[in-house]
């Protein structure tokens, strides 16, 4: 199955990487490459990994012994999109994240998809992310993904699809900085040379869209913390990072205190108030009152606070509903319901296996599909059916008879690939890509986002904790200024812009 190669007008062997017709996104890039000693690549990588090392830019591995710190393998070779390829994925995760956070509001609301019949009730009510105590809670501006991930994939010139949607707490922004922090040290020459939109400016943004959604009852400027789990969690550098680029205080749960309903942080000089706590821990241990009783690292009496609409979390409770990827079939039908539009991003097409004929279908097909757990994340928990071997599908395919509702099932997409500097030198390798979507008053975007590589050749899975790496997602500053298609938010956001 050949894939579509983004440097290259056709696709391209290993060895071939470079050769050909090279696309325009790249062209500017290709012409310096050629200039560029031999070896320059080689020795930029080496100092990218010793200048990670030092900023402790790593992600944690829970499920192998030994060292579960690990540095995550960065590429020294961007990815690159064209303004206009951007604006037009930039419109459809818009409207994508407009039409979950309509979604989530009617759900734990009126329900009137539930009522119309569009989704399965049973799918919703009886979904685990799906928090009753949540229903009939207002929230500020009805906000309840304000930091959303949106996985995209691309098979084509103009073939790009949503793998999947991360409405909890997404993770990733921090490599996505780190990445163009190290790039633009480590070929200053190049930015000189390629116009490319700053991302930089993503902390601004993050810490305005937080300070928008504070509630109504706010008497200042809203105080804003991050709270973390702790430092054994995978992502605690993210954490740490984002706390100090925003300029807010990072605190754990014993850190904070509620008292008549206000949550109150502890500092030298006293308490003080906090509006809105960006929350990097899953919904059943924020609150030992209200979920699980055993959680030592929530807040007593956190929720009890937000329901009485004195504090907003972000990303609200119970937004994993929209991230479940057995409801992930449905949000195209979301966008249609609540916006009376097309989807302008396509899903992935895919079987729902709790249905009979999804069910026969992938049965008959597993060595053609790609089946995942419904709340499965990370990497684990799928089969890659043409990777797989006949006892491991026989395995799977157990695993699914004895419950079909827990997966669904995918075409084994011809990801495209984008060249990669690895061992034997440059060579296409397959991609994805996170681009972060903040809302708030506005809906705001950072062109570009975190673009994830499987740097084994032929692999198709590009998370960190199989194998995978990360590269700088350059968007073309040249077309993206153009006015006509371009939103009246992401006009204002380039002009707020000054990194570059």
């Amino acid at each position: 199955m050949s894939a579509f190669d983004e440097m290259n007008e056709a696709p391209a062997a290993a060895c071939e990487a470079l050769a050909g017709s090279v696309r325009s996104p790249y062209r500017a890039y290709k012409r310096w490459l050629d200039s560029a000693p031999a070896d320059l690549l080689a020795r930029r990588r080496q100092e990218a990994d010793l200048m990670f090392r030092r900023l402790g830019v790593t992600f944690a591995v829970y499920s192998e012994g030994g060292d579960t710190e690990r540095l995550i393998p960065f590429d020294v070779v961007p990815r690159i999109l064209s303004g206009r390829e951007w604006r037009r994925l930039e419109r459809g995760l818009v409207q994508r994240v407009r039409a979950l956070n309509a979604f989530l509001t009617d759900i734990y609301h009126d329900q009137e998809i539930l009522k119309a019949g569009k989704i399965p009730a049973e799918l919703i009510t009886g979904n685990p992310a799906y928090l009753a105590a949540m229903h009939g809670v207002k929230i500020a501006r009805q906000i309840y993904t304000h930091i959303a991930g949106i996985d995209i994939v691309r098979t084509g010139e103009d073939d790009f699809y949503v793998l999947e949607d991360n409405a909890r707490t997404p993770s990733g922004v921090s490599y996505m900085l780190e990445n163009r922090e190290a790039m633009m040290r480590l070929f200053p020459d190049l930015f000189g040379q390629v116009r490319v939109a700053p991302v930089g400016h993503y902390p601004d943004s993050l810490l305005q869209t937080l300070r928008e959604s504070a509630p109504p009852n706010c008497e200042d400027e809203p105080t804003v913390a991050l709270l973390t789990p702790g430092v054994f969690n995978s992502a605690y550098f993210e954490h740490v990072f984002l706390a100090e680029q925003m300029g807010v205080e990072l605190v754990e749960g014993g850190d904070l205190v509620v008292k008549d309903d206000i949550v109150y942080m502890r500092m030298v000089g006293g308490l003080k108030r906090v509006d809105v706590i960006y929350r990097r821990l899953d919904d059943a241990f924020l609150d030992p009152l209200a979920f699980r009783k055993d959680s030592l690292i929530g807040v007593p009496g956190l929720f009890a606070a937000y329901k009485a609409g004195n504090v907003t979390l972000a990303n609200a409770v119970g937004t994993g509903v929209a991230d479940d990827k057995s409801v992930y079939p449905y949000v195209p039908d979301m966008v249609r319901f609540y916006l009376g539009e097309e989807p302008l991003l396509a899903n992935v097409p895919t079987y729902i296996l709790r249905r009979a004929e999804d069910l026969k279908y992938t049965l008959n097909h597993l060595d053609e599909l790609v089946v995942k757990e419904v709340h499965g994340s990370g990497g684990y928990g799928m089969l890659v059916g043409p990777r797989a071997s006949k006892a491991e599908i026989e395995e799977f395919r157990a695993k699914i008879l004895a419950k079909p509702e827990a997966y669904i099932a995918q075409p084994t997409l011809a990801l495209s690939t984008c060249p990669t500097f690895v061992e034997t030198g440059i060579a296409p390798r397959h991609v994805d890509l996170r681009p972060f979507v903040l809302s708030g008053e506005t809906i705001r975007v950072v062109p570009g986002g975190l673009t994830r590589v499987a740097l084994r050749e032929g692999s198709l899975v590009v998370n960190s904790s199989q194998g995978g790496g990360t590269k700088d997602t350059w968007v073309l500053e040249d077309g993206l200024h153009d006015p006509a298609p371009l939103t009246a938010q992401h006009q204002s956001q380039l002009q707020t812009a000054g990194e570059g």
